[in-house]
């Protein structure tokens, strides 16, 4: 059964990930190249952590995902995000410089968790964008990111701080990215009628 949820948790993973990236190189939307980055090494570490912790099946969405983050950060370099703020550099290296303790440590559950701390930091410049440019995303990735994550919990072969911390960070995350996409895009959108 475990096997089957993690395979529809990889499929909810394609799912959500493929019109992302079409709507990437149709320029609808503008991934911050910052935080595609950051969560490109962070799904990597979390796969790796988890696997090292017992998850089994249960990492092959976070994996499949992984292949999608890697090429959506690679097309964001040329499609994304341009309007880079100071701000949006200091995460960028708080959560860079947050990798030496997990490279130092190379203990899976202390990794996890710090490579969760620097995937939230990451979030940030990407969320201050949408709220600014709430038409810069779209919602449907961060929803099924959502179902996927969960999906992710019930597959799991094994748990502990190492394979559920992340999942369990990403559904509150994308929960509330979604939320900020929605209500961002009725804002403008009813602000839009009552000036016209």
């Amino acid at each position: 059964m475990k096997e089957i949820i993690a395979i529809l948790a990889a499929v909810i993973a394609v799912i959500g990930n493929v019109p992302y990236l079409i709507d990437v190189l149709k320029k609808r939307v503008q991934p911050h190249p910052y935080t595609w980055l950051v969560w490109s090494i962070v799904s990597c570490v979390t796969f790796f952590g988890a696997l090292a912790r017992g998850a089994g099946v249960g990492a092959i969405p976070t994996g499949a995902a992984e292949i999608f983050t890697v090429i959506i950060f690679l097309f964001s370099l040329q499609y994304g995000f341009k309007q880079i703020t100071k701000t949006d550099t200091a995460f960028l290296v708080v959560a860079l410089v947050g990798l030496i303790p997990w490279v130092l440590t190379k203990d899976p559950t202390i990794s996890v968790i710090i490579v969760v701390s620097i995937d939230l930091i990451a979030f940030i410049p990407t969320l201050r964008k949408t709220w600014k440019h709430p038409k810069s995303e779209t919602p449907v990735l961060y929803s099924m990111n959502v179902v996927r994550h969960v999906m992710t919990l019930f597959s799991l072969q094994a748990y502990n701080i190492a394979t559920m911390l992340h999942s369990i960070a990403m559904i509150i995350v994308n929960t509330i990215m979604t939320s900020m996409i929605v209500s961002r895009k009725e804002k403008n959108l009813n602000e839009h009628f009552l000036v016209d």
